[in-house]
């Protein structure tokens, strides 16, 4: 479902990316292929250096269908970002991306929080969200990082959700306890 990034999928993803339902929501936008074929190469690049995480999102059939991504990694946290072509929409293959996605940011990479800001104006991304029950409010637990990615708005255009490792395995791998057992 996930593999990482590569030059050989560019036309397909900047195809599903040119969508007027995704292309306001990319966060590395291109306005023409060139465009995408040097920011694919600048990500496969700076993931070399360990500056951020990037896969592209299969589908069945192994054909690209959108990219998640973990950015501005600081302090061994940072920002997930994901997107999706049209086609795709509603089909589950966020929810599966973002959870094969987690798992290996959280194990192979020792990240402590993944940050997700969602302009409050985006009702898809929002309702995906808020179905994950792992996902809690990063406002108040983080309020240095909700004054930063909302610092050139007059008023909080964004709204901050946190993923921890410990919220995220208690929801994926609950600990199963026996009658009498006692957890400790």
């Amino acid at each position: 479902m996930l593999k990482k990034r590569d030059l050989h999928e560019v036309p397909k993803l900047f195809e599903l990316m040119c969508h007027p339902q995704v292309f306001p929501y990319v966060r590395h936008k291109a306005a023409g292929m060139d465009e995408f074929y040097f920011l694919t190469k600048q990500t496969i690049e700076q993931e070399e250096a360990g500056l951020l995480v990037s896969r592209t999102i299969l589908d069945e059939c192994q054909q690209p269908i959108g990219t998640i991504n973990l950015f501005d990694i600081h302090d061994k946290k940072g920002f997930l970002a994901t997107w999706i072509g049209q086609p795709f929409f509603g089909k589950g293959y966020n929810r599966i991306a973002k959870e094969q996605f987690l798992e290996e940011v959280f194990i192979s990479h020792g990240m402590d929080a993944v940050f997700i800001k969602i302009r409050q104006s985006n009702e898809r991304s929002m309702r995906a969200a808020l179905k994950l029950p792992y996902l809690h409010s990063g406002q108040s637990a983080y309020p240095d990082v909700y004054q930063a990615i909302n610092a050139h708005c007059d008023v909080p255009v964004y709204d901050l959700f946190v993923i921890t490792p410990a919220s995220y395995f208690l929801h994926r791998h609950p600990i199963e306890v026996s009658e009498g057992e006692a957890v400790v």
